[in-house]
């Protein structure tokens, strides 16, 4: 009996002594790697900042692109030039995947950017004239997202149907006629004092030096914005497992960016964690 009772001790403590340097050696593959990383400069790399001292106690070096637009970022990644990005949500990932044939993959949420509409040449909702220029996202997803919030606003109705993948076409109200005019969406800030109103990105918004407490109208964060369009780091597939993207992600999610979020942005910028 004593026997068998060794026996067992000793299985017992091989394999711990196995999951102990397990769990070194996933320490270690991380330990000592140069990750870089492009990101959009508001708020995603100064996000990423923060993050950088914290990695770099774990071994981990950070390297941080910044990148204005929203196509190079994905490009990077799949050319080999980024190992990550950090800039976009899932559902404008995916139409990027579905447009270029590319199988990109999201390896964790860290924020979410509330839509915020924004006066140009004028200053209420409820003063928006007939026929007024509302101008808007030009891609699919986006353009989406700003519909839903003219939706929530009462400005248009969709749709019932309508959900994230919005278009005009699916406007069954349109009481003040109103126009729509799609521009880039770094352009919109530029683009207020020849619109009547602008639905602008957070990120975007913030880099233009507007403040999300000036908006006319903002996204709902209980809405189905907030818990779609949280802003994603991605990679390519054979990259999801890596294990310095994956300590990047669990500190983006730590408390210690949700507070600097939080502190930061004054609810422009709101952490998911």
């Amino acid at each position: 009996m004593k026997k068998k009772i060794l026996s067992v001790a000793l299985t017992l403590a091989l394999a711990a002594s196995y999951v102990g340097c397990a769990a070194d050696t996933v320490a270690d593959e991380a330990e000592g790697t140069t990750i870089r990383v492009g990101a959009n400069i508001t708020p995603h790399a100064e996000i990423l900042e923060q993050a950088k001292p914290i990695l770099a106690e774990k071994g981990i070096n950070l390297e941080i692109v910044e990148l204005e637009d929203s196509v190079t970022p994905n490009t990077g990644v799949i050319e080999g030039s980024l190992d990550a990005n950090y800039f976009q949500h899932v559902p404008y990932l995916e139409q990027f995947n579905e447009e270029n044939g590319s199988d990109l993959v999201s390896i964790g949420a860290v924020h979410y950017e509330p839509f915020g509409v924004y006066a140009g040449r004028v200053d209420s909702l409820e003063d928006l004239p007939d026929g007024a220029l509302v101008a808007v996202p030009n891609n699919v997803t986006n353009e989406a997202r700003a519909l839903l919030l003219l939706d929530q606003e009462g400005i248009i109705t969709l749709s019932d149907d309508a959900g994230i993948n919005a278009t005009v076409e699916d406007i069954v109200d349109n009481p003040k006629n109103i126009e729509f005019t799609e521009i880039a969406p770094e352009q919109l800030v530029n683009s207020l004092p020849d619109v009547d109103v602008a639905v602008i990105n957070g990120n975007y918004a913030i880099e233009g030096g507007l403040d999300v407490h000036d908006a006319l109208a903002v996204e709902a964060n209980d809405g189905l914005a907030a818990q779609t369009y949280g802003n994603i780091i991605a990679t390519s597939p054979e990259n999801a497992d890596n294990e310095a993207l994956q300590t990047l992600v669990e500190v983006l999610q730590g408390p210690e960016i949700s507070e600097y979020i939080t502190n930061t942005y004054g609810g422009a910028v709101v952490p998911l964690y």
